[in-house]
């Protein structure tokens, strides 16, 4: 009896004993602002943008994962996520290249970097083919089973990772070696 109480007080105390998780922290161009996402627990989290001096600011939500990317802007309000490991998308579409119409692929309309505001309000959404406009590029696009690799200098990819420009862009290396900038 007394075993199956302990085994019963472990299982219930587990929940709590989970540690909090945190993304890598990034400094704005200008060093005032850092932004990261923390995970109390799966399905429970929280955008936090600190000064030196402590929070600045915080919401509720699961805005990515604690293995993205993000990038503070020069005066806090606003934040980019990069998505180095994307899920794939379930939708093709038909876009117009010129005179020629282009399948795109679904994975290819994944988002896999986002602008949003302190209030975590999405206000600018880039898909892959936003980077990647050639097939000879998006064959270069690590496939897995229901995601994909697409940002050199991480996961494996060799290259320069995604990093904060003096003049406060964000800017990165998609597979191809092509650069890639985004103002806030």
């Amino acid at each position: 009896m007394s075993r199956t109480l302990l085994i019963l007080a472990l299982l219930v105390a587990l929940p709590g004993l989970a540690q909090e998780r945190r993304s890598k922290s990034h400094v704005s161009a200008n060093g005032m602002y850092s932004v990261r996402l923390v995970e109390e627990a799966p399905g429970k989290c929280r955008v936090e943008m600190h000064k030196e001096s402590g929070p600045v600011w915080q919401f509720e939500g699961c805005i990515g994962t604690v293995d993205d990317f993000y990038f503070a802007s020069n005066d806090g309000e606003r934040f980019w996520l990069l998505r180095p490991l994307a899920e794939k998308g379930k939708k093709s579409t038909v876009e117009k290249k010129g005179k020629k119409k282009v399948k795109v692929p679904a994975w290819a309309n994944t988002p896999v970097a986002e602008l949003y505001d302190r209030s975590g309000q999405k206000l600018q959404e880039k898909r892959l083919q936003d980077f990647l406009l050639g097939s000879r590029e998006l064959g270069e696009v690590r496939q897995m089973h229901a995601h994909f690799k697409w940002l050199e200098g991480t996961l494996g990819i060799p290259g320069k990772g995604p990093r904060l420009t003096d003049d406060a862009k964000v800017e990165f290396e998609s597979v191809g070696a092509k650069t890639h900038r985004l103002s806030f």
